[in-house]
């Protein structure tokens, strides 16, 4: 006779539809406690206890009940080695044929604020049976996902057994599902940034229509340890997510969670084009959109408060993939939805990652995430800053923290007028961030530097704008004294902050 053993934190309708098959393509069920309980009250009756295979009771409060030889014996015996058949016939220990279980949710129970009751949730019979089942695949069926019940009935009913092709797949699951379930209890006790082996826990969210470009294949995964807001938001509306929405998102939703005024940014190529805070939604869009509406055009916008009803008439003419957003008012969001294509997404989580990591060939690059922002400069140049001037800087630092390297930003009180980076010298930078700051044709603006002048061309280039009146960069060039010199030719107020902000 066929053996399956069963024992499940999770009991469920498709549970119990899939243990009643099996019943009735005769398999003998060996069950655990609780599962044993759930599965004879729900009226299946031909269940051995656990304990009855191994003449021993649960004791610790359930941690010993399935670790016993008897158990283990029926799993990993290998039917074609003849020395592994005699020995377990000898003890009399049976064969098992199938293995189905699901963990104590650890992955779910880490909010809880008690140490003993969050151990309670590390499961160890559980993953110990599964492997040794998913060891024995050329024998052993383990199953660990729900989902796959469907695969395993239908080979049954017509084969009479599971195929060694889906034991092997079944089993890959097995390891992928521990691997990440060892990871995150790993990552809870020891709390360090860098531990000496790197371990990911992400799960599977969703397949993407295509990567960067059409012909790479991509998937989206979310953490199943961090929270943060790309990993639990909520689609209210239009076409499925892209590879480079999700890279944009994150970015948009990054920059207006730097501020605590009402904020908007829109996104290009993980690049602002505008960023503006406001005493409300409708000033901040407005200052955002003018800031640069060619490259929104097509782009993600974030705002950090909710979308009203006002600002979603402003926004419905305007060509946008994304719009992010903490919440919606009921008619904003009517109004938005009459774009079929538009993609509505409402955030629910705050940024709450530590680290971020960059994958290179053979390896990855870990560090901590730049939040650090300080207030403290040493002014170095005759002219002093202006309340309204340091203001306006300190808006843009949050904003070139964002922009790709060599980056440099222009404001003016609250609002970005030229944004560029990405270059591969920072004149470039300048000149380009400089350009589009006059075609808007207002005076008395800021720049800020994402790392030091090397030269002082770039002080050069903000005095013949005729319009830039104060600079706030790290400082550490050995030509430092070359741009502090030019400012004071120029009458432009600058400070050093002595903190680079490189994004690579």
């Amino acid at each position: 006779m066929k053996r399956a053993l069963i024992s499940v934190y999770e009991k469920d309708k498709k549970l119990f539809d899939f243990v009643s098959f099996l019943n009735r393509k005769g398999y003998q069920i060996i069950s655990t406690g609780g599962t044993f309980q759930y599965l004879k009250k729900h009226g299946i009756d031909h269940v051995i206890k656990i304990s009855d295979i191994t003449s021993f009771p649960e004791i610790l409060d359930g941690r010993i009940k399935t670790i016993h030889p008897n158990i283990y014996g029926g799993i990993l015996a290998n039917r074609s080695i003849e020395e592994h058949m005699n020995s377990i016939f000898y003890y009399k220990i049976y064969p098992i044929d199938i293995v189905l279980v699901n963990f104590y949710p650890f992955l779910e129970k880490k909010h809880l604020k008690s140490f003993q009751s969050l151990i309670e949730f590390i499961d160890i019979g559980g993953p110990s049976m599964l492997r040794a089942a998913a060891k024995n695949f050329l024998h052993v069926t383990a199953i660990i996902d729900h989902n796959d019940y469907i695969l395993v009935k239908k080979e049954i009913e017509h084969n009479g057994m599971t195929s060694l092709k889906l034991r092997k797949k079944l089993a890959g699951k097995v390891f992928n599902f521990t691997s990440a379930y060892d990871s995150s209890i790993s990552q809870y006790l020891l709390e360090e940034d860098f531990p000496i082996y790197l371990h990911s826990s992400y799960k599977k969210e969703m397949n993407l229509r295509y990567g960067e470009n059409p012909h790479q294949k991509a998937a989206y995964y979310v953490s199943t340890i961090h929270r943060g807001a790309m990993r639990n938001f909520h689609q209210l509306h239009g076409k499925k997510l892209s590879f480079n929405n999700l890279r944009d998102m994150d970015i948009s939703w990054k920059v207006v969670s730097e501020f605590s005024d009402p904020a908007c940014c829109t996104v290009k190529h993980s690049t602002p084009c505008g960023v503006a805070s406001g005493k409300n939604v409708i000033e901040a869009f407005q200052k955002t959109y003018y800031a640069d509406d060619i490259s929104s055009f097509g782009g993600i916008m974030a705002v950090n408060v909710p979308i009203t009803r006002e600002l979603a008439n402003e926004i419905k003419d305007i060509f946008l993939e994304v719009i992010l957003s903490p919440s919606y008012e009921k008619d904003g969001l009517n109004i938005l939805k009459l774009k079929k294509n538009l993609r509505i997404i409402r955030i629910n989580d705050p940024i709450s990652d530590t680290l971020e990591s960059v994958k290179i060939d053979g390896g990855i690059l870990v560090q901590q995430i730049d939040r650090f922002l300080s207030h403290d400069y040493k002014i170095v140049t005759k002219k002093k800053f202006s309340n309204q001037e340091l203001k306006s800087l300190f808006f843009a630092q949050k904003v070139v923290k964002y922009v790709k390297s060599n980056a440099i930003v222009i404001a003016k009180g609250t609002q970005t007028l030229g944004i560029s980076g990405g270059q591969t010298n920072r004149i470039w930078s300048a000149r380009q961030a400089i350009e589009r700051a006059l075609e808007k044709r207002k005076k008395d603006l800021v720049l800020v530097s994402d790392a030091f002048f090397p030269f002082r061309d770039v002080v050069d280039e903000a005095a013949r704008s005729g319009v830039i009146r104060a600079i706030i960069q790290p400082g550490g060039s050995i030509r430092d004294e070359e741009s502090v010199n030019a400012c004071d030719e120029y009458g432009i107020a600058m400070a050093f902050t002595g903190e680079r902000h490189f994004k690579h």
